[in-house]
């Protein structure tokens, strides 16, 4: 028999019940790329976009202690709510941190430096994934623990704690403690060709935001990267799953 298209089962993009329980008005934007070509270094206009992003981002630090900008703040009681890691925070806090210091995000790829603009832009941490890593399907919710993960530059595993919210799939976690950090196997490279790019938020207010951000890095990637764009979508407790490409 003709099995051909059959062979591979379409897999889905899953917000978990136990995600809207603890945050009921959260959004979480998801963006699907396909035909990335995340090879070589970045153009030069990606480049400008970055060192522009960076600068936009002091906009977000108002504050005298980090912590106390609302782009932090928020994260910072969202992730009060589950049981995290000791000491670990959101991954826009790592980036606006980074800034504040006078450091600021140098580029990585072409594919992160866009979407670490923006973050940097719209404060908001933004996430990406290679969808062709991925091993069924990719749930973001509670777990009773010992999901398999390493961290970029880890040898050693770092497993999930139960009652930890996060990115798993059938082989472990994707992204620990919600949006702290990414894992090694299916972190953004330079084979990347389908990418999985997602914004969160805890309620609806920063929406226009998540927006404007997913359509940003959806138009660099088709004008840089030579990207089609699969999907754009904004995921809520009513309707909370999405077909990956």
């Amino acid at each position: 028999s003709d099995l051909t298209g059959l062979d591979k089962i379409m897999s889905k993009f899953i917000v978990d019940k136990s995600f809207w329980e603890i945050f009921p008005e959260a959004n979480v934007g998801v963006l699907l790329l396909d035909n990335v070509d995340n090879s070589g270094a970045s153009s030069e206009n990606v480049i400008k976009l970055l060192k522009e992003s960076n600068e936009e981002a002091k906009k977000h630090l108002t504050e005298a202690q980090l912590s106390q900008n609302p782009a932090i703040s928020v994260w910072r009681e969202a992730y009060q709510k589950f049981k995290t890691k000791k000491g670990v925070r959101s991954s826009i806090e790592a980036l606006l941190k980074r800034v504040e210091k006078g450091a600021g995000i140098s580029t990585i790829s072409p594919l992160v430096d866009i979407y670490n603009s923006a973050s940097l832009k719209y404060g908001l941490p933004v996430g990406a994934e290679d969808i062709e890593t991925f091993e069924g399907n990719l749930v973001l919710g509670v777990t009773a623990g010992n999901d398999e993960f390493y961290a970029l530059g880890d040898t050693e595993n770092s497993p999930t704690l139960d009652g930890e919210v996060c990115y798993r799939d059938d082989k472990g976690a994707v992204c620990r403690c919600f949006n702290w950090r990414d894992g090694q196997r299916t972190m953004i490279t330079e084979n990347t060709k389908k990418a999985f790019v997602v914004i969160e938020y805890v309620n609806s207010e920063r929406n226009e935001d998540i927006e404007k951000a997913l359509k940003m890095i959806a138009e660099y990637s088709e004008k840089e990267l030579g990207a089609k764009i699969a999907a754009l979508k904004l995921l809520t407790k009513n309707e909370d799953t999405i077909e990956l490409i």
